[in-house]
């Protein structure tokens, strides 16, 4: 049965035998969708009226259940995609599209409104836990929709300051990481947005980690400001570098202890002083509208925008020159990504240097000022935003792009 569900997702390849915590997180999110179709089929043959157990809450949790009257079931999706390639969406899309043939029901819930609108037949908002909108998806726009779940009128989604490019304060030649990337050799400016586009497993967090130096160069030039060669994190962070994990919840934040305990952990003289580190923690709060009910608050218990913005937070308390961002506005709604646009926006204005990887097209085209696109371990030169559309990223991160 896992096998059968891996093959209609279109990873076959995958065994069934390995441990899912060493999976990268696209694949995870696979063998969750995975896991909610074999338990979906699994019912059929049951007893109707039988309750399925589901996914986790959030991030590609799913859910299924059949009447008691032996009819359709009922399928939820949260967030499926939010960390899957566009191939692997393109899958899911055709087997919801299958189930609904069948006469089952599907709820999705997704930030991405471009899904929203393909997939479905009828919309409904949520805003503060409370209904504030729906109808028919027919006569919906993407602005409509945004407005609903912002509240206000969003004038603009993708803020850009005029910015304007300085130093070099990172520069890659030929870098080769143990497994990827293959080869990597870019420059980044202070006062620049690059971002690196490509498919799941490209090798573009991997780049990003070697950079940190939570993975080894193998070989290669890494020239962060005056400073040459491989360097273990802690001195990366003396460099002015900080990183933002993919995997917030199992490595980019300890969900488990306060926000202010995180906000102020990178920086650990204040963090020994309990007034100082209030007083730090309820700056950051302010600056980046986290929702919370106190500094003393657990990590754990904030939605996935929140959690995001503290992770940000951090990286700015540790006043990084240089942010390493993967996949930064992942799980997190519309209203959230905003903020955190308009935060890079002013991040690069301001002096700050940015490398962000993102896996959903409009934001690196409405966020960057350059592109560079990773195909199969290796990284294309850097071109500017107005030279890419989301036709020809795609092509040259399936590698069949132009020569």
């Amino acid at each position: 049965r896992a096998r059968q569900a891996l093959a209609q997702l279109g990873h076959a390849d995958v065994d069934p035998n390995a441990r899912v915590s060493g999976l990268a997180p696209g694949t995870q999110q696979i063998i969750e969708i995975a896991r909610a179709l074999v338990t979906f089929t699994a019912l059929a043959d049951t007893t109707p009226g039988k309750p399925a157990s589901g996914g986790p809450a959030e991030s590609g949790g799913l859910a299924g259940s059949r009447n008691s009257g032996g009819g359709g079931g009922v399928i939820v999706l949260d967030e499926p995609t939010s960390s899957l390639a566009l191939a692997d969406v393109e899958r899911l899309f055709a087997v919801v599209r299958r189930l609904k043939a069948q006469g089952h029901a599907i709820i999705y819930i997704s930030h991405f409104l471009e899904e929203v609108l393909r997939i479905a037949d009828r919309y409904l908002v949520l805003r503060d836990g409370r209904h504030v909108g729906g109808g028919s998806v027919a006569g919906a726009t993407p602005r409509h929709l945004v407005d609903l779940m912002v509240g206000t009128r969003l004038q603009e989604l993708y803020p850009r300051s005029p910015r304007r490019a300085g130093a070099v304060v990172l520069e890659l030649a030929d870098v080769a990481g143990r497994h990827k990337p293959h080869h990597a050799t870019l420059t980044l400016h202070r006062g620049q947005v690059l971002g690196l586009a490509g498919l799941v497993g490209a090798g573009r967090t991997e780049l990003l980690r070697a950079i940190f130096g939570l993975d080894p160069v193998r070989c290669g030039k890494v020239r962060i400001a005056g400073y040459t060669g491989a360097a273990v994190p802690r001195r990366r962070m003396r460099q002015g570098v900080g990183f933002l994990s993919e995997d917030r919840k199992a490595e980019g934040l300890a969900i488990g202890r306060s926000l202010e305990e995180n906000l102020t952990l990178a920086r650990l003289p204040l963090f020994l002083s309990p007034a100082r580190q209030a007083t730090a923690a309820g700056r950051w709060i302010g600056k980046l509208a986290i929702k919370c009910s106190s500094p003393g608050q657990r990590v754990m218990d904030l939605s996935g925008g929140n959690q995001q913005k503290v992770a940000l937070a951090r990286l700015l308390h540790q006043n990084a020159d240089i942010l390493l961002l993967d996949e930064p506005t992942r799980g997190v709604d519309v209203g959230a990504k905003a903020q955190i646009y308009r935060l890079i926006d002013e991040l690069a204005t301001g002096g700050r240097a940015v490398l962000m990887v993102s896996s959903y097209l409009p934001e690196l085209l409405g966020v960057c000022d350059q592109i560079a696109v990773m195909s199969r371990g290796v990284l294309g030169p850097a071109r500017p935003v107005d030279q890419w559309n989301e036709a020809s990223l795609l092509l040259e991160a399936t590698g069949k792009g132009a020569p």
